[in-house]
C-alpha cells in the first residue's frame, strides 16, 4: 500500500510516499480502509523530531483518519464497510491503517467521510478542554485564539453548541470570516485584541480563554479574563513557550490549565468512546459540522504540513488517499 513516511527529521519537505506492507489485524484491532486523513500540527513537530512522541525511523505519521470498516474483532458492534472515523495515533497517511477498537468511532449518515477525518483530534481535544477541564458553562463567554485552523474552529464550533457567547481571535479578516462560518459570535483581530475584547464586553472581560498559539499573546489573555475566568494552555504554535508570572493569578482570582489530552485518555482508554457519545447528538443535528480547508493527496502530504507550519490553514487541512 501507499504511505508517507518520515524517513530523516528534516521538517516538511522530508516526508516520503512509498509503499509499505499492509497492517495486520491484531487482538481488538480494527482494519480500516482510510478514504481521508486529518493533518495536525503535532505531524508538523514530528517531522522536525520536535514532538513529545519521538518513533524510530522511518515512521508513517498520521493520527486521525475517517474511512470504511475492512475487518473488526469478533464480536465487535462494529461491522464491515461500515463508515468510521479514527484515531490510530500513528500511521493514518497511508491507504489502510490498523486501530484499537475503542478508538474507532461510528459516524452519523450526515457527516462526510472529510469530516469525519477532521474529528478525533480536534473535537475530542476540545470538548475535553472546554468541558473537563475549562468546566465550561452555558452563558459563559469564550475567546478563541488561532481560531481559523482546526483546533480553532473546533473550539469555536463546541464552545458555541454547547450555548456560550464566542469571540474569535484571528490575524486576517479573511481568517474572521473562516470563524464566523464555524459559529463565532463576533471576531477580532491578534493585534489588539486586549482592547477589543474589553470593548466587547463592557470592561468585564471572558469567562474563559482557549490558546492554542501561546507567544506573546499570553500575557493579554491573561488580562483579559474576567473573575475567576481560566485560561486553557492547549499547544503553542506559535514556537514560543510563553512564562507566567503567577502573581498576575491572584488578582483576579484567575487560573492557567493545561489540556493535555493525550496523557488523560491513555489513563483511561474508555473516555474516548464517552466524549463520542457525548459529541453524537451534536454531529447528528448538525451543531457540529467541522469548517474544512485545503484537502491534498497523498503525494502532497508535505505541503500540507507545510500549510500548518506557515499559519496558512483557514479550516481543517486533509489528505486524501483514494
Amino acid at each position: 500500500m501507499r504511505a508517507v513516511q518520515i524517513t530523516r527529521l528534516d521538517g516538511p519537505t522530508a516526508l516520503e510516499v512509498v509503499d509499505v506492507p499492509e497492517p495486520q489485524a491484531g487482538p481488538g484491532t480494527v482494519l480500516v480502509d482510510v478514504h481521508v486523513a486529518g493533518v495536525t500540527f503535532p505531524e508538523v513537530l514530528q517531522s522536525r523530531g520536535e514532538y513529545q512522541l519521538e518513533p524510530e525511523l522511518p515512521f508513517v505519521p498520521g493520527s486521525e483518519v475517517a474511512g470504511t470498516v475492512r475487518s473488526a474483532p469478533q464480536g465487535s458492534a462494529l461491522t464491515a464497510g461500515q463508515r468510521v472515523a479514527a484515531f490510530p495515533g500513528l500511521g493514518g497517511f497511508a491507504e489502510v491503517v490498523a486501530v484499537p477498537e475503542g478508538m474507532v468511532f461510528p459516524l452519523p449518515d450526515r457527516i462526510s467521510l472529510r469530516a469525519g477525518a477532521a474529528l478525533p483530534m480536534n473535537y475530542l481535544t476540545m470538548h475535553f478542554g472546554l468541558v473537563q477541564r475549562g468546566r465550561l458553562r452555558e452563558g459563559e463567554t469564550v475567546l478563541v485564539h488561532g481560531a481559523a485552523g482546526g483546533v480553532g474552529t473546533a473550539a469555536v464550533q463546541l464552545a458555541a453548541a454547547l450555548g456560550a457567547r464566542v469571540i474569535a481571535v484571528t490575524s486576517t479578516a479573511d481568517k474572521a470570516e473562516v470563524a464566523r462560518a464555524a459559529g463565532a459570535h463576533e471576531t477580532v483581530l491578534a493585534d489588539g485584541f486586549r482592547d477589543s475584547v474589553k470593548e466587547l464586553t463592557g470592561g468585564h472581560g471572558v469567562d474563559l480563554v482557549v490558546d492554542p498559539v501561546g507567544g506573546d499573546r499570553f500575557t493579554d489573555s491573561l488580562r483579559s479574563l474576567a473573575r475567576e475566568g481560566r485560561l486553557l494552555v492547549v499547544g503553542f504554535t506559535a514556537g514560543e513557550i510563553p512564562q507566567v508570572k503567577v502573581n498576575r493569578l491572584l488578582l483576579n482570582n484567575i487560573s492557567v490549565v493545561g489540556v493535555g489530552w493525550g496523557a488523560y485518555w491513555t489513563r483511561s482508554p474508555g473516555y474516548l468512546q464517552e466524549q463520542w457519545a457525548e459529541l453524537l447528538p451534536l454531529l447528528e443535528s448538525g451543531r457540529l459540522d467541522p469548517v474544512l480547508g485545503t484537502s491534498y493527496a497523498l503525494e502532497d502530504a508535505s505541503q500540507a504540513l507545510l500549510e500548518l507550519d506557515e499559519r496558512r490553514a483557514a479550516g481543517k487541512v486533509l489528505l486524501t488517499t483514494r
